[in-house]
């Protein structure tokens, strides 16, 4: 998904051992592991004259991992690809060098009728070694993902490894990204259950930490490795994502990332120009911001 606003300008604020903000990245926290942009997508519906169409558009240096909790998105890319992204399952396209992708409400739901549409595009960076590796997308439908019960709680890995798991979806670095929904009040401790740096974006209902009720669509980050425990409120469904953070900065500019400047000029001039390769059948072109 393009990232056309970038700077999120929620306020955040220190709740102790704590960091609240909306999404991703915010004033005091730029990442959270290598984890670099959290998008929010919805809940809305989609329906004539309402559809989502998000035309041709580059990314360089880092991952996009489209979770859907309703809704489907049909997916194209440079590489050829065409996958329907469907509830539960992990689109995972990685840029590296670059790659064009397009994201659009599939034919099938374009009847007149109204669908809703809800879930994640989430922005995992690269490490310095793989930033110009060769693009590549991955499908892992949403009955290959690691699901249990534990402690009052539903869990489904959905990437990289926590709990003793690991998730099928091919990443590059250390991380986790696991979902969690209660029916009941209780407490989650995670403390050597994750490794890194911990997020948590609160989709519904309710979670506690330190003497303060965290509500929906905020997130925290714990601002200690490896610690983290949290009362999850009744009918709650909960992200937590992070792992080990990247000892160089992740220089940002719209949909490139890099941890060099003079990559992401080129990746500008590249677009502007048009010399990246685009997606077969698409004629949409978003422009350089600016």
């Amino acid at each position: 998904m393009s990232n056309t606003n970038l700077i999120i300008e929620e306020r955040s604020r220190d709740i102790g051992d704590f960091l609240v903000g909306r999404l991703i990245p915010f004033r005091k926290k730029r990442m959270v592991g290598p984890f670099i942009f959290i998008d929010h997508m919805g809940p809305s519906v989609i329906k004539p004259g309402h559809y989502m169409d998000i035309g041709q558009h580059p990314h360089i240096g880092l991952s996009t991992l489209t979770y859907l909790l309703e809704g489907q998105v049909m997916h194209r890319d440079t590489l050829g690809t065409e996958q329907l992204v469907t509830p539960g399952s992990v689109g995972f396209m990685t840029s590296g060098r670059g790659i064009v992708h397009t994201e659009r409400t599939p034919e099938v739901l374009r009847d007149g009728g109204e669908y809703p549409v809800h879930g994640y595009q989430i922005w995992v960076a690269l490490p310095k070694a793989l930033q110009q590796m060769e693009p590549e997308f991955s499908f892992t439908p949403a009955e290959n993902l690691p699901f249990w019960s534990s402690e009052g709680l539903d869990f489904t890995l959905v990437a990289g490894e926590g709990y003793g798991r690991k998730s099928p979806v091919p990443v590059f670095s250390e991380l986790f990204m696991i979902e969690a929904k209660s029916t009941q009040k209780t407490i989650l401790d995670v403390k050597a259950k994750v490794r890194g740096e911990i997020g948590i974006v609160v989709v519904e209902g309710y979670i506690e930490a330190c003497a303060e009720r965290i509500e929906s669509g905020h997130m925290l980050v714990s601002k200690e490795e490896d610690l983290c425990r949290i009362v999850i409120g009744e009918n709650t469904h909960i992200f937590l994502f992070g792992g080990q953070p990247f000892d160089e900065e992740r220089l940002i500019y719209w949909n490139f990332v890099s941890t060099e400047k003079a990559l992401i000029e080129q990746a500008k001039e590249d677009w502007k120009n048009k010399k990246f390769e685009m997606v077969p059948g698409e004629s949409g072109y978003i422009p350089l911001p600016g």
